[in-house]
């Protein structure tokens, strides 16, 4: 082919410029904003003439924009100065041209056109730009000439994965419309001395070029969209101008120029889209996107799953910009697993070998890339006419826009999400079938009944009372779905009742009427209302509503009896639940600014956010819609969130994030939302806007708090606890305001609590005050997690102080109360009482589990001591800051002792009393009423008034002990206790009268115990097994543990023990013939009381430890699940003989279900109040020598129940396995020591005189001033009286 002689061009170059890299996408990257169609003005330089299309055209054409200045055209490079192109927003360095290779502009039409030596350049990113590696990776194995292919057909280059046939002829359904095509020169950006011949296709919405009329994958494509002229320059040649690329083109001939560039106009004057992805609009149906690694290409490239296609981007700023690569058709393709983390996309012809980071993505893609195949192969003629009706456009259910399936008896039309839900419901309630691919069940009766009714007027039946709390969302999770969806259909709880409902015989003579009329949507009411669509109708010729509606000539309403003719209807009733809850609406709230973000999160915030995870935002809050954009500048928000969608705001602690003041917000989608800024008052007035948008008017009182966290929970409580409500919640300190119920708002001190606890799996958290529980449930798990932690954190001891600590209801804090209980049922007859230490490394630990939650400490006796308990108690009272007098009162106090008068000073002290702070005055008096009850028994426990005077001084009033000033006046508070106080003196006869009882059942219940004089219990332990010569006399004091147990027999027999070792205390169970080993850490004494007369206890190696520990280690989850054979002892459920059950182990519970497939189980048990023992007695028969038996035993009755069941088990390695599973949950995964049982003792004599027990004496009967300096002393180094212990 003859081609006219042209001027070559030479590209101009620019020295010393480097690559402009794409910039990092944000996490909050929007789709594809709208491109201005108004191109930014260029200053022109040099501007080239134009030629002009004919002479009656003007000599530039644009499309209908206002006037843009002429743009600058090629002029040769200078020596001295390199100007910039256009298209000098490519992103790569053009090369330099040495000055010998530089011509005139007179010499410039004798060149032909030499082409430049080949680089290496990737067609898939198109011959405009080079591939960014250096040629020191050339040789490299995955290098791009390693996978280039010998023949360059297709313009992409893939590896050779075996012969595909040749491509066959393009479908016309391949792309839109095509407007024009032909062979165009195009110019690439880098300066290249000559034209690339490239096939070029243009249709609505976009312009692609192909290395040949055959290719089917284009080099490149640009969207219309993204143009913004279109001129003609120089010689039959034209520009296609974009934001930030010109791309220039060269035709055969002016004719063929001047077409090219009136259709290029034409598809840029804002014709409407009509491309499943375009630049210019939000890409409303793609369903994936992000980076792919393609086989053969070092850089990943953005793909984008948008309905029936895929689109590749070099990256996301060609994404957004509407400049492509290619596009696959996926009626043609098919996805195909290869490995771990690889897929292929195979059409017929190419094979995209496609790499991702995980599996998981893996799946996420092959799921998207199959979901565009079904989209590419369903048939959208019925689809298209059921959206006809504009309500069938968005899900009946939830609202998501596209639904593309149908309950073909209910008459709604849902997205693909809800109608899983609706499949799960049964046939027998809803009939769910596809609009685009069941195209044989959609008949044109049934069209025209979806066209009839409409999702509008059905929901008007269906949905006529939702609460707004119990609305689905299009980001509803699948459990709200499955809820919303049982309670709406299965249920009818949302339903509009008709008239009738409850009179049958009314509602099936009203059917048989409105059958032969065309109101269906009345017929559906009366249908789902309870009428009987096969009852008789009394007419012999039409016995049934259906032959009835066809005789009258009712097509439509007997196309809707005839799916409904085995539809289970709903089965709930007419209750409270039903009523509709109106909210007023929230107050129109306005504020800008701008504010710090970090990307939205699916989990809680775990650690601190620097600053430089934070971008800034201009963020706007109108009309109850919060939007954040780039900048103020711009007009399209990254991201939006409607005050329906917010569950919940928490202002974080000061500095907690780089960000000095930040707050978080959570969304009905399961998202976190983290906002930062400096400003104290901008951080104030954002939280308040905010709160006052999404808090109803009825909860408003809730926003003049200080929170730390607002938002709304369900909850449940008093009788109704079947069905959840919606209450409004604000943190405020240690106090949870709550509007419950359209109450009058109500205030839980979280600090006086009986009992705060999480059920169910981490779903209900349970707040139980003295009257009343309260079960709190979150609508999101995010969500309701941050409640939990704040709440139990608020729960828990905020501080040293007094008033800070967890109070009962009576305002004593926990750990006083417990303490002064537990001396009172079990401390009061204790020889020294407050005087003795405990054990220092006991009693530090328990002052600390005190200090971490009080409320969850239950003292018992043979766990607790009695001495440990008692200096727990006084080290509290000694180590509370600003003491139980406070800073103030304290010389006040101490200054009453120099009163001359008895009455004088008892009027003092009640004036000082009154005085305190609430909690201070309410602890005082729960101490000294205790004390003066241990002195009324000081003949048995030796604490007289004096005693426990010179004890408590110091400690109440924190000083060293050796004024006895401090002594004074807890004396006088104890002896004048009745009239200080003001008690009532039946009131404390009762009390005295309890503790006389309480002591004289203890005396009588340790008579029947053996014991020593010490006052240990006597215990019989046998080593290895049980004989006479292996028998053992222990000493059991309350504090020894089976570790302990098992040391002091070992030292007794001088046993070495070595590393693989695991020498345990068991006890076996004769009768039962099963055995069970210790925990290590198990009190002895405690196990010994509710041991059986044909129990002992027996000292040996568990074999099957090394075992348990390896299967423990390699666990990733606590849970367990698998067949058993089940068999109860006294048989419940009606089961003989061992029956097979499927079991499962959680860290909570053990449930037990009738088979694998069961939902429901038969029974269940809390873990931790079960003991697992190893074997089964011969008597029940067992089909398997491996087995276990589990043993409840309540305390709580008056004579205690006792129940065991038996587990039977395949084989001894899954006994193991279960059995390590149990005893891994009931301890927390402490199964066994880290670093093995250790040789120690557990009891030493003491020396007669020093000791009692094993802990030192404060001397008893000393004189005033020994006692007075022993407690200085204690008070000065409360270690010295243990450094003797041997």
């Amino acid at each position: 082919m003859s081609w006219p002689r042209e001027r070559v061009q030479l590209s101009r170059f620019r020295r010393g410029h480097s690559p402009v890299h794409p910039r990092v996408a944000s996490s909050d990257d929007p789709a594809p904003a709208a491109l201005p169609r108004v191109r930014t003005p260029k200053t022109p330089e040099d501007p080239s003439p134009r030629l002009p299309l004919d002479p009656q055209q003007p000599e530039v054409l644009t499309s209908a924009q206002p006037a843009l200045p002429a743009r600058d055209l090629w002029r040769p490079p200078s020596i001295t100065a390199s100007k910039q192109d256009s298209s000098d927003d490519s992103d790569y360095t053009e090369p330099f041209i040495p000055s010998s290779l530089l011509v005139n502009s007179p010499d410039k039409d004798m060149l032909l056109p030499v082409p430049r030596q080949k680089k290496r350049i990737s067609s898939l990113c198109s011959d405009d730009e080079l591939l960014d590696d250096d040629e020191s990776n050339a040789n490299h194995r995955d290098s791009w000439l390693d996978y280039e292919p010998v023949s360059t057909q297709g313009s992409l280059y893939l590896p050779s994965c075996g012969p595909l046939g040749l491509p066959p002829k393009e479908d016309s359904a391949h792309q839109s419309a095509v407007i024009k095509m032909g062979w165009l020169d195009k110019n690439p950006p880098q300066g290249a001395l000559y034209y690339q011949r490239r096939w070029v296709k243009l249709d609505v919405d976009y312009l692609r070029y192909f290395d040949n009329e055959k290719e089917v994958y284009s080099k490149r494509m640009i969207a219309t969209a993204a143009i913004t002229n279109v001129l003609c320059v120089g010689e039959l040649k034209f520009e296609v101008v974009t934001n930030n690329r010109t791309f220039l083109f060269r035709a055969e001939n002016e004719v063929e120029r001047n077409d090219w560039v009136a259709d290029l106009l034409d598809c840029t004057r804002g014709r409407r889209r009509i491309s499943t992805i375009s630049t210019g609009s939000s890409v409303t149906t793609e369903c994936y996107k992000g980076y792919l690694e393609l086989r053969g290409l070092r850089s990943k490239l953005f793909t984008v799953v948008a309905s029936d296609k895929v689109f590749l981007y070099k990256n996301i700023e060609d994404y957004h910009l509407g400049m492509g690569i290619t596009s696959i058709d996926m009626n043609v393709g098919n996805v195909k697993d290869t490995d771990r983390r690889c897929f292929d996309l195979t059409t017929p012809y190419r094979i995209f070998c496609f790499t991702v980071e995980s599996e998981q993505l893996k799946e996420q893609w092959v799921e998207a890339m199959r979901t565009a195949i079904g989209e590419a192969l369903s048939n959208s003629e019925v689809a298209e006419r059921i959206w006809a009706e504009p309500s069938n456009g968005c899900c009946a259910d939830c609202g998501a826009a596209g639904p593309d399936w149908a309950s073909i008896n209910l008459c709604v039309v849902v997205c693909k999400r809800c109608a899983g839900e609706h499949r799960g419901l049964g046939p027998s309630v809803s009939k769910i079938r596809s609009l685009k691919m069941d195209r044989k069940v959609w008949t044109e009766d049934l069209i025209q009944l979806f066209l009839l009714l409409g999702n509008e007027r059905v929901n008007a039946f269906w949905a006529a009372n939702v609460p707004p709390s119990e609305a689905l969302a299009p980001s509803s999770c699948s459990r709200d779905r499955r809820s919303f969806i049982g309670n709406k259909y299965r249920q009818g709880k949302y339903r509009k009742y008709h008239p009738l409902y409850g009179n049958q015989r009314e509602l099936d003579n009203a059917l048989c009427i409105n059958v032969q009329c065309s109101d269906v949507l009345e017929t559906l009411s009366l249908v789902f209302c309870g009428a009987d669509v096969n009852g008789p109708t009394g007419i012999a010729d039409c016995p049934s509503t259906f032959s009835l509606a066809t005789a009258h000539g009712q097509p439509l309403q007997a196309e809707f009896l005839s799916r409904n003719l085995n539809t289970e209807l709903p089965r709930s009733e007419v209750g409270g639940a039903m009523e509709t809850v109106h909210y007023a609406p929230s107050p129109s709230v306005s504020h800008n600014g701008f504010l710090y973000k970090t990307g939205s999160m699916a989990r809680a915030i775990a650690e601190k956010k620097g600053r430089d995870e934070f971008s800034r935002r201009w963020c706007t809050l109108n009309d109850g819609c919060f939007s954040y954009y780039e900048s103020d500048k711009n007009s399209s928000p990254n991201g939006t969130l409607k005050a329906a969608e917010i569950v919940c705001l928490a202002v974080s602690p000061p500095e907690k994030h780089g960000y000095d003041h930040t707050f978080e917000l959570y969304s009905d989608s399961d998202r976190l939302y983290l906002f930062g800024t400096d400003d104290p008052e901008s951080h104030r007035e954002w939280v308040k806007s905010l709160a006052k948008t999404f808090i109803p008017a009825n909860a408003e009182p809730l926003l003049r708090l200080g929170f730390e966290r607002i938002g709304r929970l369900k909850y449940k409580d008093g009788l109704n606890l079947q069905t959840p409500k919606v209450g409004w919640f604000a943190l405020v300190g240690s106090t949870l305001y709550a509007y419950l119920d359209n109450s009058q708002g109500e205030e839980i001190h979280l600090r006086k609590l009986l009992e705060l606890s999480i059920q169910q799996d981490n779903e209900v958290l349970v707040l139980v005050e003295r009257g009343r529980t309260l079960y709190m449930e979150g609508e999101r798990k995010l969500d309701f997690a941050g409640w939990c932690s704040a709440i139990q954190s608020a729960a828990g001891s905020g501080g040293d102080t007094l008033s800070q600590q967890q109070l009962t209801d009576t305002d004593i804090p926990v750990i006083v109360h417990s303490c002064i209980g537990y001396i009172t049922q079990c401390g009061l007859t204790s020889e020294g009482i407050y005087r003795k230490s405990g054990v220092n490394s006991r009693v530090a630990a328990l002052c600390d589990e005190f200090r971490r939650d009080a409320r969850s400490i239950c003292l018992r006796e043979g766990v607790h001591q009695v001495d440990d308990v008692s200096n727990a108690l006084k080290r509290f009272f000694r180590d509370v800051e600003a003491g139980l007098f406070t800073p103030e009162a304290t010389a006040a106090w101490l200054s009453t002792v120099a009163l001359p008068e008895h009455s004088q000073k008892i009027a003092q002290y009640q004036l000082l009393l009154s005085r305190l702070p609430c909690v201070n005055k309410a602890t005082l008096t729960a101490l000294v009423k205790h004390l003066y009850c241990v002195q009324r028994f000081s003949e048995l426990n030796q604490m007289n008034l004096h005693n426990l005077a010179i004890v408590f001084g110091p400690t109440l009033f924190q000083t060293d002990g050796k004024d006895y000033t401090a002594g004074l006046v807890i004396e006088g508070l104890i002896e004048h206790y009745t009239r200080i106080f003001e008690v009532d003196e039946q009131q404390l006869k009762k009390q005295l009268d309890e503790i006389t009882a309480i002591i004289k059942v203890r005396e009588s219940c340790n008579t029947k115990v053996p014991t020593n004089g010490s006052g240990d219990f006597i215990c019989t332990v046998y080593l290895e097994e049980k004989t006479e010569t292996a028998e053992q006399h222990v000493k059991i004091p309350g504090s020894m543990t089976a570790a302990e147990l098992t040391c002091e027999i070992l030292d007794r027999r001088n046993i070495p023990i070595k590393e693989k070792d695991y020498w345990s205390c068991w006890e076996i169970s004769v009768k039962e013939e099963i055995e069970r080993p210790l925990h290590y850490q198990e009190r002895v004494l405690a196990m010994l009381h509710s041991l059986g007369t044909d129990s002992y206890l027996l000292i040996k190696k568990h074999l099957a430890m090394e075992i348990m520990k390896v299967y423990l280690a390699t666990k990733v989850d606590v849970a367990k699940n698998g067949l058993m054979k089940f068999r109860e002892e006294r048989s419940i459920l009606g089961l003989g003989g061992f029956h097979e059950r499927y079991f499962i182990l959680n860290a909570n519970t053990l449930r037990m279900y009738k088979e694998v497939r069961s939902n429901r189980p038969e029974r269940d048990w809390s873990v931790k109040s079960l003991r697992i023992y190893l074997g089964i007695k011969k008597k029940v028969r067992p089909p398997s020598s491996w087995g276990l038996t589990m043993v409840y035993q309540s305390e709580k009755q008056e004579k205690p129940e006792r129940q065991q069941w038996y587990l039977c088990c395949s084989s001894e390695a899954e006994m193991t396995e279960w059995f390590a599973t149990f005893l891994s949950i009931q301890f927390d995964g402490d199964v066994w020591p880290e670093h093995g049982v250790q040789h120690r003792r557990s009891t030493r004599p003491p020396p007669p005189d020093i000791r009692h027990g094993n802990v030192s004496l404060i001397p008893l009967r000393g004189s005033e001033n020994e006692m007075r300096n022993s407690v200085a002393a204690f008070s000065q180094d409360q270690l010295a009286l243990f450094r003797d212990i041997r």
